[in-house]
């Protein structure tokens, strides 16, 4: 166990990390340590597990001490209401995943040429003498891959749930015209209508990568970051230190959307690409202008997917308002490990009645997306 993911040489770990998702790199981990977006105090106190050979690093889980369910999206406070009815304590628990972050991507970083489900076994023989040893209820692992959510029931016993998000897949088109040619008729011509407006009431819209990025346009970012959560009601879990962090060790993975008008900045996305996958994270402004939010969240970002032929762009929690603009319901996994016999015992008999209850709304959203049948 350690508690930075600096102990470990940042080209050991990335050699664990796949090719499409830009959060479980070291950087992106270790900026989150060092900013203070995670540790004491946050609610996130990291203790990723590492599997070794000799000197060499064969296998990592990125883990957290949680005494709270803030920051997760994958949300369990009914559990822990439950929990608690039956004097039950459920905080802390262990969570898996990137803080802060709803996307679906490895958890499971496991060197090639060794024996997979053995590193399994291991790592969750330790996560769950982790949790015996910190008396935590739980081992979570969030936003997992469908491959790793198959591996974690079969070798580690974990329960399964089913969640949805709403991600755009590239069905292969050339142009953004091409793919609206895919929408039936009203609801491509509200996605032009809504572009239009937007560039005809004087803002300039710019796509840039981080290194193009200057000094105004960064402090522009962090500033509508800020003031999106205040306008929400919600805490700014990254620190300012942690955009300097991206800036200096990672920017080549941090796309930004940025609007102007007369040379000021006056809304942004900040967004994070690898591979063949975009994600979509944090928006904000300060000028409302009618579907402007739109342009900078989604159309840009999926015009720039279909120039790059990405396969997927994932742009964050919950909005069926995504659904219009083609962004369709998508499954998301998570598993799950309860150590007192009682909750486990009502939480297992709840999933099937849950993920049932999911899956059908996917079918009924997806009936109702955009796109032309047949």
């Amino acid at each position: 166990m350690i508690e930075r993911v600096a102990e470990v040489e940042a080209a050991a770990w990335n050699a664990l990390v796949g090719d499409d998702d830009p959060f479980v790199e070291h950087a992106f981990l270790d900026a989150l340590e060092v900013s203070g977006s995670v540790g004491e105090g946050t609610g996130w106190l990291p203790m990723h597990l590492t599997a070794w050979e000799g000197e060499r690093l064969v296998g990592a889980l990125p883990l957290y001490a949680k005494d709270d369910s803030w920051g997760e999206f994958i949300f369990d406070f009914q559990w822990a209401r439950a929990a608690q009815q039956s004097r039950i304590a459920y905080y802390p628990k262990l969570t898996s995943m990137v803080p802060f972050t709803p996307a679906t991507g490895r958890r499971l970083l496991i060197a090639e040429g060794v024996d997979r489900a053995a590193v399994i076994r291991a790592l969750f023989t330790a996560a769950r003498g982790a949790a015996e040893e910190l008396g935590a209820s739980s081992v979570h692992v969030l936003f997992v891959s469908e491959d790793e959510r198959r591996e974690l029931i079969e070798l580690a016993q974990l329960r399964p749930r089913l969640s949805i998000q709403f991600h755009w897949h590239n069905e292969g088109w050339s142009s953004f015209d091409e793919y609206l040619d895919a929408f039936r008729a009203p609801a491509r011509k509200q996605v032009r209508r809504e572009r239009r407006e937007v560039a005809e009431s004087g803002v300039d819209v710019r796509v840039k990568v981080g290194p193009e990025l200057d000094d105004d346009d960064w402090r522009a970012l962090g500033t509508f970051y800020r003031m999106n959560c205040a306008r929400h009601g919600s805490y700014p879990y990254l620190t300012p230190k942690f955009f300097e962090r991206i800036r200096a060790t990672s920017a080549e993975r941090l796309v930004a959307v940025l609007a102007y008008r007369e040379g000021a900045p006056i809304a942004g996305s900040i967004n994070f690409e690898k591979g063949a996958h975009l994600y979509g994270r944090y928006w904000g402004c300060v000028e409302d202008t009618e579907f402007l939010h739109f342009e900078v969240c989604y159309y840009r970002l999926i015009e720039r997917a279909i120039a790059k032929k990405m396969r997927r762009f994932e742009a964050g929690a919950q909005g069926t308002h995504k659904l219009k603009r083609g962004l369709m319901p998508s499954p998301i996994h998570s598993v799950h490990w309860l150590r007192h016999p009682r909750l486990a015992a009502a939480i297992e008999d709840y999933l099937p009645r849950e993920a049932f209850a999911v899956q059908q709304e996917i079918e009924e959203l997806a009936a109702s997306g955009p796109f032309k049948r047949g």
